[in-house]
């Protein structure tokens, strides 16, 4: 065995001959417990940072430890390949985007495995690679066949720089989250997803995702946005027609003074049409269409509105009520249409203010005095109190009032209760090239037309033009001309691709299946590894792909393809990596490549200090120090297993069945600190990913095996225990090095499939116990004591010391409290 740690060396001789062994191979045919490990798949951008081996070598632990706990591990890793940084690269560089694309790949797979990381990958997909987006397109299809696609013209968030649209999630902050241009709203004939159908079980089955983080939970409850209230009619005056308002504070209707329309609502130009009111309307209506949703819902912006000279009648009063336009209201949220309270809404109440409109009080305050009660308001009044200027409702508690009302308005034909989603439909269509062509035919003849099954693939074109702000399908007259598959004659293809969260919405049910080509997966196949039993990635992604691959996941369930409800049984989200307290990033000049840290230091210790210096699902700082500090005991447990060996050869090998009996007091321990860590290790690593304190506990047993190696009379089989469960605890942290290690022990397996070590329950009694004595709180002494002695005996131990007047000083014991297995402390007075 080499005296010194030669990492390079032995990282690549075993990576290749894992390879070669096809070791990390998963076999849908086993009959062992399964368990599917999944970290979300990455955009080959063309090298790794340090988050992905934060998250890569975060899952390769659990599949590590899964496998040697004799579960069957599905443990696959794909690339999310389409996306807009291709084509820029296409439109910068003049390369297509599959040679840039295949390029990143080639590269990052190559880190990947010189992570060490136990892919199959045999299971490896990219989902630009024909055979997976043909499957893509299969399953648009089956959508559209379930009425859950559809087309509309609709006003859609617009990236100028990006030249495409955006769905709403994809809009953070009023901007595009990839380039952070302020977003537009633009008028275009678009495809969307019907996942509000599905609002209500995205809604209700989070309660049953007990292994997932509160916060995404959260974070998705608030992006569905469930409401109850009632949607009432307001009559427009002068037409048979009516205005459709929802509100979750119905009990404030007798409050209403104006209404207010979205810029974009349908009636709004029919309203003004031929009126003194029309010109300066539309020229309203033209400004909103330039702003985003935030330079128009933002507390901080002024709230703009105009008088369309048009009235409806309130449904519950029938009082004339004037009707408004104004920027803060949006046509995508509710019907479009407001009623205004401003007596109870702090947005309403700074609207009356500003145009003069009436401040109707209705809910007052029923721990304020008459005098306080006559006085003009200051200010809105947004809690529950006592109903006033509401008719029969007059006296009544609010909650009580709200609940009548709504029965009232349902006997009379003007309202109903309705439960509203603050979700909407997914817009699914994009302006760019590098994506999945959607499969939809146009057709004079027969309108639109789906593309058949079996002439899929709608392949990519290559002759295509790439333009800043061009959609490069609308350049390929090879693609956009084809034949109608109904009637045979000219047709136009659909030119914009999907959105890439459809291409991510899927990909774990084909990496069960990733070579079928007959299905996007065999049901053999899912209902033997599905769900994913632990998924790891970013709390970024909570509402996107997440919430986009739980209704993926619940519509090919109620389309018979799938058996389960939810896609992933666990979630864990881990943090970021961070240096000087921000997380790294090239703008900010603070990034480390995990390529120089592997080639200093080695991968084993890039996994491990990403692994040790915090829980996985905080955010990580970034230390030098503690890398080579990872570094150093690698080499100490190459050096304790070199000096090991040499102990075998001096003293002796030790060999067959183990035996622990008659051991001195040293192997005792040596050997209760083994069983120990066993235990520490297994909760750590299969419960609470605690990583971090279960690398602490091997390194602890390390120190001690160095101290036991250097008594006289050092137990073999012990030490041997002791050393080789060193190297199975950390294998799933550091696998080319006890790969190494135990090959040197003399085992031709490898330690990654060996079984884990199990606990000695009885190695785990102690025949003594360290007891700590105090007086008058204060420590003194530590004595040992036989681990079965009583309450009294001890006492009278600890009592009989010689040293037991020199502490109390002659004054008397008082008491004796005893903490059993701990301590003894003596309270003295006098």
């Amino acid at each position: 065995m080499q005296e010194r740690y030669s990492f390079t060396e032995i990282e690549q001789k075993w990576q290749k001959q894992w390879l070669n062994d096809n070791l990390y191979k998963a076999d849908t045919s086993s009959d062992k417990p399964k368990f599917y490990a999944l970290a979300m798949f990455p955009y080959p951008s063309g090298n790794l940072h340090m988050g992905h081996v934060r998250n890569y070598s975060i899952v390769d632990v659990i599949a590590r430890f899964k496998r040697m706990q004799g579960y069957e591990v599905l443990h696959p890793i794909g690339w999310d390949a389409f996306g807009l940084p291709a084509e820029n690269a296409a439109i910068k560089n003049q390369t297509p985007p599959v040679d840039w694309t295949r390029q990143n790949i080639t590269n990052m797979r190559r880190q990947l495995q010189e992570m060490g990381i136990s892919y199959d990958w045999e299971r490896e997909v990219a989902t630009c690679q024909p055979e997976y987006y043909r499957w893509t397109q299969w399953l648009f299809l089956e959508f559209y066949k379930h009425g859950l696609v559809y087309k509309k013209k609709a006003a859609v968030n617009w990236c100028p720089s990006c030249a495409t649209v955006l769905a709403n999630e994809q809009v953070v902050n009023g901007a595009c989250e990839r380039c952070e241009t302020m977003v537009r709203k633009k008028d275009l004939e678009q495809w969307f997803f019907k996942i509000t159908d599905y609002a209500d079980i995205l809604l209700e089955d989070l309660d049953k995702l007990p292994g997932w983080p509160e916060k995404v939970k959260s974070m998705q409850r608030n992006w569905i946005g469930r409401s109850e209230g009632v949607e009432a009619s307001f009559p427009l005056e002068g037409r048979p027609d009516q205005l459709t308002v929802f509100t979750t504070r119905f009990d404030t209707i007798y409050g209403v003074s104006y209404v207010v329309l979205a810029p974009e609502h349908p009636l709004v130009k029919e309203l003004v049409a031929g009126t003194e009111y029309e010109k300066d309307i539309l020229a309203f209506i033209e400004k909103m269409r330039g702003l985003n949703e935030l330079a128009r819902t933002s507390t901080e912006v002024e709230k703009e509105g105009l008088f369309t000279g048009r009235y409806c009648l309130n449904p519950m009063s029938e009082e004339r009520i004037p009707i408004w336009i104004a920027n803060y209201v949006l046509l995508e949220y509710g019907t479009g249409a407001v009623m205004g309270v401003p007596a109870h809404d702090d947005r309403d109440f700074e609207f009356a203010l500003k145009y003069g409109l009436k401040i109707v009080p209705v809910l007052q305050n029923p721990a304020c005095s008459r005098e306080e009660l006559a006085k003009p308001l200051t200010a809105a009044y947004l809690v529950d109190g006592i109903m006033i200027n509401s008719r029969e409702f007059n006296g009544m508690p609010s909650k009580v009032a709200l609940e009548r009302m709504a029965d009232e308005a349902e006997i009379r034909g003007v309202g109903k209760r309705k439960v509203n989603f603050r979700l909407r439909d997914w817009l699914i269509s994009r302006q760019r090239y590098w994506g999945a062509p959607i499969p939809m035919i146009y057709c004079t003849e027969c309108g639109t037309v789906p593309v058949p099954a079996d002439r899929l693939p709608v392949l990519l074109p290559g002759d295509v033009v790439f333009k800043s702000g061009v959609n490069p399908l609308t350049t390929s007259e090879s693609f956009a001309n084809t034949t109608c598959p109904a009637c045979g004659g000219k047709a136009l293809r659909d030119t914009d691709t999907m959105d890439t969260f459809l291409c991510s919405s899927w990909y774990y049910l084909r990496y069960t299946d990733p070579r079928n080509q007959q299905a996007p997966f065999s049901e053999q196949a899912v209902d033997y590894w599905l769900n994913v039993d632990q998924y790891v990635g970013g709390v970024e992604h909570a509402i996107l792909h997440l919430l986009y691959s739980r209704f993926f996941t619940k519509a090919l369930r109620d389309f018979g393809y799938l058996k389960i409800d939810e896609p992933f049984e666990n979630l864990l989200t881990q943090g970021m990596v961070c240096m000087d307290g921000a997380k790294m990033s090239k703008s900010k000049g603070n990034v480390v490549s995990p390529g120089e840290i592997i080639e200093r230091y080695g991968a084993d210790t890039a996994r491990l200090f990403i692994l040790f210096a915090a829980p996985p699902e905080r955010d990580l700082e970034w230390s030098e120090q503690s890398v080579e500090g990872c570094f150093r005991f690698l080499n100490r447990v190459w050096r304790l297993a070199a000096q090991f060996k040499q102990i075998l050869e001096t003293k002796g090998k030790s060999g067959g069945n183990r035996t622990f009996e008659d051991l001195d007091p040293q192997a005792k321990e040596m050997r209760r600190l083994t069983n120990l860590t066993i235990q520490r290790v297994s909760g750590d690593v299969g419960g609470k990913f605690t990583f971090n304190t279960a690398i602490s506990a091997i390194m602890e047993l390390v120190n001690a095996l160095y101290l036991y190696k250097e008594q006289a009379n050092v137990n073999l089989e012990v030490a041997r225990e002791a050393m080789e469960s060193i190297v199975l605890l950390l294998a799933p942290f550091a696998p080319h090095l006890t790969e190494e290690l135990w090959s040197e022990l003399g085992y031709s397996a490898s330690v990654h499939v060996q079984e884990w070590p199990k606990v000695d329950e009885k190695a785990l009694v102690q025949d003594e116990k360290t007891i700590i004595l105090q007086v008058n709180g204060k420590v003194r002494d530590r004595i040992k004591v036989p681990a079965s002695i009583s309450n009294q005996e001890l006492e009278a131990k600890v009592v009989a010391l010689e040293k037991i007047p020199e502490w109390t000083q002659g004054k008397a014991i008082a008491k004796v409290i005893i903490v059993p297995g701990k301590l003894v402390n003596l309270v003295v007075k006098g």
